[in-house]
């Protein structure tokens, strides 16, 4: 099991990058969640199993068809939330 954070900039505002990241996580049966931070970025959560991770990471670095990846950090955690789903959080 692992547990990754990570913020994703470039054009992933106003191109189905959240919707997208939650559908594909949902694929991997990953937990979770993506937000839009005030910056213009993506900031998600994914936890699950080490070969899902790594695949919704790979994912990130595309992204989803109308959006521009500039730049991905990753950060792993250890983390005492759990997750029963994968959600798009607001605000």
């Amino acid at each position: 099991m692992k547990r990754i954070r990570v913020t994703i900039s470039g054009l992933v505002q106003g191109v189905a990058f959240r919707h997208e990241t939650r559908k594909t996580a949902l694929s991997l049966n990953l937990t979770g969640w993506v937000r839009n931070l005030p910056d213009g970025r993506v900031e998600a959560v994914f936890a699950g199993a080490d070969e899902s991770v790594a695949a919704m990471l790979s994912w990130c670095r595309k992204g989803p068809r109308l959006s521009r990846v500039r730049d991905v950090q990753v950060w792993e955690e250890a983390g005492s939330e759990s997750f029963d789903a994968f959600e798009i959080r607001y605000g």
